[in-house]
């Protein structure tokens, strides 16, 4: 069986204080959330369900804190605060040996959020029948103030950039 290549850097604690820029894409980069209309994101049903799911991380996890996020026809961006206090989450955190996922960890949170939306969607009228999500998802790891001012721009501007944009499919 052929083992995937993570992602993810190998001594970083993703269940301890940081900031992260995520992006989780759908199966095939397919559109299901949406259109851009004159710059702007018109969620659809389905695109709704995303943003409520997104939403609530900060509401059913007291360490995590969200900042900006893009819903677009085909991912979702935004920037997760895990922490004690955001000063503290900005710093550099201690290198974990662990491999397995730890509960309450980034890769939980995504894992989570991408479960509910995936279960929600299933039970509506006409579900797709094929995966709503592609396998694993994106992150960076933001360590200064001027990289998150950056993230925050790209992020609120993404709309406005579909058409140059990585994801855009025609």
């Amino acid at each position: 069986m052929q083992r995937r290549r993570s992602l993810r850097l190998p001594e970083y604690n993703y269940g301890a204080n940081g900031v992260f820029f995520v992006t989780v894409c759908t199966h095939l980069k397919q559109c299901m959330f949406g259109t851009v209309v004159n710059d702007l994101m018109l969620a659809n049903e389905w695109g709704r369900i995303v943003e409520e799911e997104w939403l609530r991380a900060e509401i059913i996890r007291p360490n995590v804190e969200l900042d900006l996020f893009a819903l677009m026809p085909n991912h979702i961006h935004g920037i997760l605060i895990m922490h004690d206090d955001q000063e503290q989450a900005l710093q550099v955190n201690e290198a974990s040996k662990s491999t397995t996922l730890q509960s309450g960890s980034l890769g939980a949170i995504v894992g989570q959020f991408k479960s509910i939306v995936s279960k929600r969607i299933s039970r509506l009228p006409n579900p797709p029948n094929y995966p709503i999500w592609q396998r694993n998802y994106y992150e960076s790891i933001i360590r200064t103030r001027e990289v998150l001012t950056r993230a925050r721009e790209y992020i609120a501007t993404n709309p406005m950039r579909w058409r140059e944009d990585a994801y855009y499919v025609g």
